[in-house]
């Protein structure tokens, strides 16, 4: 193999990640499968596609070897294939947010609600963290919360707001945090919470924020 061949061959490869990666049904199966290991069910019920679909992209992403499988009973479940991926996305975004202005305003508009909605970065929740003038929900499925949750967090999915909604104390701040920035649970448990008479806000920051932002500042 000639050095031109070896090039050829070798950004090939690097291609068949960005290939795999511009659907963005498949960005948000890996968005997903970030937060905690799934069924082909419950990404196809949270993606809006059909059993088939899902699975036709579930394979395209499994070819590339950014997931990886398991059977468990009668189910097959996902994962993403290491952390590096979370890494991708999180890198995507980041490009997305700096270089397409869209971005920042839609969800500037529809997950923000301009200046309709609190809304709390992450520095200034740690900031307030170990006060007792709020509490911190987190409104993602359950299976999500325990694989991994913000500090203090307590599990408030966000088809259960409702149930729990009796248990809430008024006289507290309600913080709510879903999945990261693009999440709408957070959005959506706010405004109605908020329509409940209660004081809430809503945190900009997910999971792997809290992650990112704990390894930066204990080094």
């Amino acid at each position: 193999m000639d050095a031109r061949s070896f090039k050829d061959t070798i950004y090939n490869e690097f291609a068949r990640i960005g290939k795999v990666l511009s659907s963005p049904k498949r960005l948000e199966l890996l968005d997903l499968l970030s937060q905690s290991p799934k069924s082909v069910e419950v990404l196809s019920k949270e993606t809006k596609m059909s059993m088939a679909n899902t699975s036709k992209h579930l394979q395209a992403l499994l070819d590339a070897r950014l997931v990886s499988y398991k059977k468990e009973k009668n189910y097959v479940i996902y994962q993403l294939a290491n952390p590096e991926v979370t890494d991708l996305l999180f890198s995507l975004k980041s490009i997305a947010e700096a270089q397409m202005a869209d971005v920042n305003v839609l969800r500037e508009s529809f997950i923000k609600r301009g200046e309709d909605l609190e809304t709390l970065e992450l520095e200034d929740w740690v900031e307030r963290k170990k006060e007792e003038s709020h509490i911190l929900i987190d409104v993602r499925p359950k299976a999500e919360y325990l694989s991994g949750h913000l500090d203090g967090a307590i599990s408030i999915p966000m088809e259960e707001l409702n149930d729990y909604i009796r248990n809430l104390p008024k006289d507290k701040k309600v913080i709510a945090y879903c999945r990261g920035p693009y999440c709408v649970y957070a959005t959506e448990a706010v405004e109605y919470l908020k329509a409940e008479g209660f004081d809430a806000a809503r945190l900009e920051a997910g999971i792997h924020e809290w992650n990112q932002y704990k390894e930066q500042h204990t080094h």
